[in-house]
């Protein structure tokens, strides 16, 4: 009875995956939104309108300045999510690239490879992406670059500890036997034991991405205006904390709901796909 109970609910999504992905097309629907239509232009200052509460014209209110909270939320999701998608792409496919060097060649090549990021992860993500704006400059694609390179590591040790993990099973020793060649092997055997990992730790580098921009933003030093950010919403909001407390609760809110759907989606879709977790049926 257990047992059937057990194989019923791993053999479909779980509610981590529904909730993760409910809160993610939530934000990515915002975003979508944004791109074809804002409610009111970023832009659009109008003191005479400044820290209005919500109302039929101004879904959330307005800021310090008269501008439309709902339509700075919705700017701040498009940014927030491009930033993660690049620069998790760019510490991805750098980190396989790596990983898969370090972990088929033995020797030099690997310990070069291997000390180089070790070395990257003495300095905390958001230091380096620091020290690297302040030498080329504040801006979303600095930032996009910082954030991306901070990432490499993470991909790198990942892949390269996987990958030395599979190679001596027996289903990549019968490969070898039949002449496959190493990309042969990569591209029909190593991979796709990756995906459930790569999908996991690519939805937290995803939800730290965010959560870096908006630092960065919160200093002054990621996304600039007049393009919306949840950081910098948060910044210009810490002098209005007894005023208008909801500029600060708002994006707040949105930057925690946005770092726990990824997280859940993650997890779900490792539960889901990974093998390990579901029943055998032979």
């Amino acid at each position: 009875m257990n047992t059937l109970s057990i194989r019923k609910r791993r053999s479909g999504p779980s509610a981590k995956l529904w909730f993760g992905g409910a809160l993610t097309l939530c934000i990515v629907l915002a975003a979508l939104i944004y791109t074809v239509w804002q409610p009111w232009p970023v832009d659009a200052f109008n003191l005479s309108i400044k820290l209005q509460g919500p109302s039929a014209q101004h879904w959330l209110g307005t800021d310090a300045y008269g501008r439309d909270v709902a339509s700075l939320l919705m700017g701040g999701a498009r940014n927030a999510l491009w930033v993660g998608l690049v620069a998790v792409s760019i510490g991805l496919a750098a980190g396989l690239l790596l990983g898969m060097l370090a972990a088929f060649n033995r020797g030099k090549s690997d310990e070069m490879i291997m000390r180089t990021m070790d070395f990257a992860f003495a300095f905390p993500a958001i230091l380096l992406a620091i020290m690297l704006i302040a030498l080329f400059g504040p801006g979303i694609t600095n930032a996009i670059i910082a954030i991306g390179i901070a990432n490499i590591p993470v991909f790198t040790r990942l892949t390269r500890n996987a990958v030395r993990s599979l190679l001596p099973r027996n289903f990549i020793t019968a490969a070898r036997a039949l002449g496959r060649s190493n990309w042969g092997i990569v591209k029909s055997h190593i991979l796709p034991n990756l995906l459930p990992l790569i999908i996991v730790q690519a939805s937290v580098q995803f939800s730290m991405a965010i959560l870096a921009e908006a630092a960065l933003s919160y200093l002054g030093l990621g996304t600039q205006p007049p393009a919306p950010s949840w950081g910098r919403m948060l910044s210009e909001a810490q002098t209005l904390l007894f005023e208008a407390p909801m500029l600060a609760v708002i994006p707040g809110v949105t930057i925690a709901l946005t770092v726990l759907g990824f997280n859940q989606l993650g997890d779900g879709l490792r539960d889901w796909l990974d093998p390990r977790l579901k029943d055998s049926r032979f």
